[in-house]
């Protein structure tokens, strides 16, 4: 083995001319294997996004640092015979070379008892075990069947840059379920508690079954939205952390619940509606604040920082037109002047940006963003 070129390892071949026992050298032959011209780009988008990438190969120690350092991995690099002897050597090295098939095995399973959270790509038969064990086995598009049977998910193209568009995608995905959880958790919540404390101040229903019914129709559309909406993939890795979310949503509840108290009070201590008129206006507020309420946790920092799609401002917009027209109209429930409509609206719209900022604290103190 020698450097040919820049930093190029090659195998190099004589070539020799001549008849049995009598050769001339004629010349030298340096064979090697180039990396693709986006693995670079690759492994920088990786770990712009904090995922650290590990190169096995079959080839040379020598071999190996020379196309690391071609592609920007750390040369850091050990044997499949030290990990066999050390798996603590995973942790380590970013190079593992002169790797056995179950050396790729033995290496998943040490980063995984390391608490890793792990993706591996392959394309072999030798890769099967390693694409089997790894949360995310990634089969190139020129694997065999075997490996692509093994992997949980199957590259289309040639390479491995889709692999970028696939983590982008599923934090987009994560960050849309984070917004359904914390969205579906402060509802809960609110509905929950408010028509509890409600009827126990009141000694009376503070809103019918009926209008109950309307408001999970009203809230549906919106909630289908979500599933379309824009979402800003994380920076970095993300694990699902049940108690933070909990937390955080309690602790946004606890702003709603304030808004439903307010417009309760009112209803009742300021402007002397009769029960019915009440029980609509508590309607409209509980349709509107979670209309808010959605604007509010679809961002971990300013709601205003992103753009909502066009479908969920459209359902917004829908559900307060309808709502609005049904309670003034009092189809279904008892009507209720405009006015006191348009004020349950900007109560909703005061609350919001008073939710907003809290939300941010909340969740950087929690660890959420």
């Amino acid at each position: 083995m020698r450097t040919v070129g820049s930093a190029l390892q090659a195998r190099v071949s004589a070539v020799a001319v001549g008849r049995d026992g009598s050769l001339t050298l004629a010349g030298l032959v340096a064979l090697a294997d180039r990396p693709r011209p986006d693995s670079a780009q690759l492994v920088r988008e990786l770990g712009d996004l904090g995922i650290e990438v590990k190169m096995l190969t079959g080839d040379t120690p020598a071999t190996a640092v020379s196309i690391a350092r071609q592609v920007g991995i750390d040369p850091t690099v050990c044997t499949g015979a030290e990990l066999r002897a050390d798996p603590g050597l995973a942790e380590r090295c970013s190079v593992i070379a002169s790797v056995f098939p179950e050396d790729k095995f033995t290496l998943v399973r040490s980063l995984q008892q390391s608490g890793r959270i792990v993706g591996m790509t392959g394309d072999g038969v030798n890769d099967a075990p390693a694409l089997k064990q790894a949360e995310v086995g990634i089969a190139v598009e020129s694997g065999v069947d075997v490996a692509k049977a093994s992997a949980s998910m199957v590259l289309t193209d040639p390479g491995l840059v889709d692999i970028v568009a696939a983590v982008t995608v599923s934090r987009r995905i994560y960050q849309r379920m984070m917004t359904w959880t914390l969205n579906k958790i402060i509802k809960t919540a609110q509905v929950a508690i408010f028509l509890t404390l409600g009827f126990i101040t009141t000694r009376s229903f503070v809103t019918t079954p009926l209008l109950i019914v309307l408001l999970l129709l009203a809230n549906d559309f919106v909630t289908m939205s979500l599933a379309v909406d824009r979402a800003r993939p994380s920076p970095q890795p993300e694990r699902w952390r049940v108690g933070a979310l909990v937390a955080a949503s309690l602790v946004l509840a606890l702003v709603v619940l304030a808004e439903s108290f307010l417009d309760l009070w009112l209803a009742r201590g300021v402007f002397g509606l009769s029960l019915q008129q009440t029980q609509t206006l508590i309607f409209v507020m509980l349709v509107f604040s979670g209309q808010a309420t959605v604007y509010v946790v679809r961002e971990r920092g300013q709601f205003w920082k992103s753009r909502p799609v066009n479908w969920l401002v459209a359902a917004t917009c829908f559900d307060v037109v309808v709502v609005s027209a049904l309670a003034v109209g009092g189809v279904l429930m008892t009507p209720l002047a405009l006015p006191y409509v348009l004020l349950v609206l900007a109560i909703a719209g005061g609350f919001m940006v008073l939710m907003d900022p809290l939300k941010v604290v909340v969740l950087r103190r929690l660890g959420l963003v």
